[in-house]
């Protein structure tokens, strides 16, 4: 890589922060935010300035490794996908299709090579017990999207940039920079949003980092928001506010709603949530009244035993308030890539229920079964056990429940192969390592994230790093593999045309299609001369063929369509290798109800499945709150999940894998500040540091996810010495949502108990 100065955006989050790299004599000098980045400003996060470490970890695998009886030993590229094609192939023909699963961390929506090859590598295993982090963090949303609107992946997305007020319950976008809200500074934004007089309210069981920008804050118990939500619903219809606006002409079944929310006046609901009845209907009056305003909800409301409710009423609220497909409310964005659009051409718009997990009777979605379902998949025999397993860029042992007992199933396995470039937690149980090369030296586009910004923008970022010659991205390492499984399945060889389309897909790349689907998009290349021919057809086929008609979704992929007339047009990856810190494509804009994919063209309000779990919910009404200690999670800003603690830059300094609590319960325990304390549930225990702080709610305690690295057989010597606890292994696995079939993450209960220094132990 030449000398000088490269801009690229940040992968370890989903901010999308542009930065810029200094490289020196083939080394990475210094990372630093990117001040002409359109999006983010010039602003950066700790862990951005940490991706110079990632990459030069001297921990992270190059080659394949594969296990041996005298331990690991590299294997050459060929050899090793051979043997790994060749053991999913004999345990798929042994014992079923099903009988090889897998799983997707949530490093795969960072990278749009992974996701455009992972299609084809599933599509070769064959199996339906597929799994990613999906229902351990995001699916309430996506369900949500599904039922009200038609499609998964339509999300709705805070204005923040033009809101004059936003309330935030169960999120902490200062430390996440966003989640489903991919805002870049959230720090400038909200004090954007102050100085033209709006205000920040938050609502959390732990006054976060977010909570203490806040105009104005309060706690809420753990797992109790649906009924917090039903309150404001209620008062909306109390006092006479509910007002749709636009959305009232293209919404139904809002009498279902009011009929719904009756029992839940704020009166009823104030006990269980810990927040008074006035302060509920002051909440619900605020959000109704103010012109620009958004409610956001997010991992504390989405992962607990109401998260699909919760996450149904927030949607529900704020289209009740007028604030649906409004400026300064929750939009919806106009990426350059549609997966929206593409996903709805292919007949892909989503869907839950299909089957069931073979064990548990949950509910796949999108055709992936829960994560609580994988242990019991694996360790329960009978026709469909899981016998091989495969895990890409994920850590299940330590960012899904129960991480002892998924340990115990990996073990059973008869064959796992990993592609990660880390030896770790989960890649310990494998059989094979296929470790892809690093973030800098493969390109970058966000697919995902571009779907959730708070603006519409686009970014090409080129390789940083040519990769060694014997080096392997993940799309060719999964193409690779589904090449080899596909000529398995026919005997040994594919025909002449099948053979040639998988020599052409593996020459092209991802990057190709990229280009091909930014030229078509809504801002892609003008059709020049061919517009007087081309856009009489276009405009037929608008005005004659029914909404649902796949060619109506193939218009909406093309610059033609009149809807996107205004939008900046020359879109392609030409552009945007000539424009490195990324092209601005315009705010957030009105676009309901065309982007809607219901049967109907409605909004719906009222989904049977949510209806359905509220006689649950009911139940929780009319019982007495108990009084048991309840578990959240929490997340800081320098760390993301389990993937980031081999970095001495993001872990150095003062612990933070420990147990908040508050000091009544501390003193009612015997719990001391910064000794250990011993934290039990149904599945398990863990020792850890406790915080005595105020910041957490009287009942409740606190423990970040992602940690627990003490596991033996890792290879992460930075993570092993700064090891902390495992939530998972005090988090159930039984415990699920049964609407979405989501892991409840948040407000399980567990007891604590101060731990005894070690020479009384030894003593006693």
């Amino acid at each position: 890589m030449d000398n000088g100065i490269h801009y690229r955006t940040c992968h370890l989050c989903e901010a999308m922060c542009g930065v810029a790299i200094e490289v020196k004599d083939g080394q990475i000098a210094s990372v630093k935010g990117d001040a002409d980045d359109p999006f983010s400003h010039g602003h950066i996060c700790p862990k951005a300035v940490a991706l110079q470490d990632l990459h030069n970890d001297p921990d992270r695998l190059t080659r394949p490794l594969r296990r041996t009886a005298d331990g690991w030993e590299e294997m050459e590229w060929d050899a090793a996908f051979d043997f790994v094609a060749e053991r999913l192939y004999q345990i798929r023909r042994e014992y079923g299709r099903n009988a090889v699963g897998t799983y997707q961390g949530n490093p795969n929506v960072h990278n749009h090579g992974a996701m455009i090859a992972g299609l084809p590598f599933l599509r070769a295993l064959g199996t339906q017990n597929r799994f990613s982090a999906t229902s351990n963090d995001q699916l309430p949303h996506m369900l949500a999207n599904l039922e009200m609107f038609g499609h998964q992946v339509l999300f709705p997305i805070p204005d923040i940039d033009h809101s004059e007020l936003m309330i935030c319950i169960g999120a902490n976008p200062m430390a996440s920079n966003g989640s489903l809200m991919s805002v870049p500074d959230f720090r400038g934004r909200l004090k954007a949003l102050k100085a033209r007089g709006g205000q920040l309210v938050v609502i959390d069981p732990r006054r976060t980092e977010t909570a203490r920008e806040a105009d104005e804050f309060h706690f809420v118990r753990p797992g109790s928001d649906a009924l917090l939500l039903m309150g404001m619903l209620h008062t909306l219809f109390d006092e006479d506010l509910v007002n749709l606006g636009a959305a009232e002409h293209w919404s139904r079944d809002l009498d279902l709603v009011r009929l719904a929310c009756l029992p839940y006046a704020p009166e009823a609901v104030a006990g269980h949530t810990g927040i008074e009845a006035t302060q509920i209907r002051i909440l619900a009056r605020r959000l109704a009244t103010t012109q620009r305003a958004v409610l956001y909800g997010r991992i504390g409301t989405s992962t607990q035993s109401f998260g699909g409710v919760a996450t149904w009423l927030i949607y529900l609220l704020n289209t009740l308030t007028g604030k649906l497909d409004a400026t300064g409310g929750l939009m919806f964005t106009q990426p350059a890539v549609d997966l929206v659009a593409l996903g709805a051409l292919s007949g892909q718009r989503g869907h839950i229920g299909r089957r069931h997990s073979r064990v548990k009777g949950l509910p796949e979605f999108g055709g992936e079964y829960p994560a609580s379902a994988m242990a019991d998949e694996i360790l329960t025999p009978g026709d469909g056990q899981i016998r091989a397993f495969v895990t890409i860029a994920g850590n299940p042992v330590l960012s899904s429940p129960n991480g002892t007992r998924m340990e115990q199933a990996l073990d059973q396995l008869d064959f796992m192969v990993s592609v990660d470039y880390y030896l770790n937690e989960t890649t310990r149980h494998a059989d094979i390592i296929l470790p892809p090369t690093h973030a800098l030296e493969r390109s970058h586009y966000d697919l995902i994230f571009n779907m959730m910004a708070v603006r519409n923008v686009a970014k090409f970022s080129e390789p940083l790093f040519e990769p060694s010659a014997n080096a392997r991205h993940d799309w060719q390492i999964l193409l690779e593999l589904a090449h080899r499984l596909e000529r398995l399945k026919k005997g040994g060889r594919l025909g002449l045309r099948q053979e040639l389309g998988w020599q052409a897909f593996k020459r092209l790349g991802p990057d190709t299609l990229l280009d091909v689907a930014l030229r078509t998009g809504p801002y892609g290349q003008p059709v020049g001369r061919l517009q007087p021919l081309l856009q009489p057809a276009t405009d037929l086929i608008e005005a004659v063929l029914p909404k649902r008609h796949p060619l109506r979704h193939l218009t909406r992929l093309s610059p033609l369509d009149r809807r996107w007339q205004d939008l900046p047009k020359g879109l392609s990856l030409a552009t945007l290798r000539e424009q490195p810190h990324g092209v601005d494509l315009g705010p957030l804009r009105p676009s309901l109800p065309d982007r809607l994919y219901t049967r109907d063209g409605l909004v719906n309000l009222a989904p049977r499945r949510y209806l359905d779990d509220l006689p649950r919910l009911y139940e929780v009404l009319m019982a007495t709150p108990g009084n048991e200690m309840q578990l959240i999670g929490r997340r800081h800003v320098r760390s993301n999940n389990s993937w980031m603690h081999n970095s001495q830059r993001l872990v150095k300094g003062k612990s933070r894998c420990t147990l908040m609590i508050h000091p009544s319960d501390a003193q009612r325990l015997g719990v001391t500040d910064g000794a250990e304390a011993e934290v039990t549930s149904a599945v398990g225990s863990i020792v850890i540091p406790a915080e005595i702080t105020e910041d957490i709610m009287p009942g409740v305690v606190s423990i970040p996810h992602g940690w627990g690295h003490d596991r033996s057989g890792t290879a992460q010597r930075v993570a092993n010495a700064h090891a902390g606890a495992s939530i998972n292994d005090v988090i159930c696995d039984d415990q699920v949502d049964p609407v979405s079939g989501t892991s409840v993450l948040n407000g399980q209960t567990v007891q604590i108990r101060a731990r005894q220094p070690a020479e009384d132990r030894q003593r006693a």
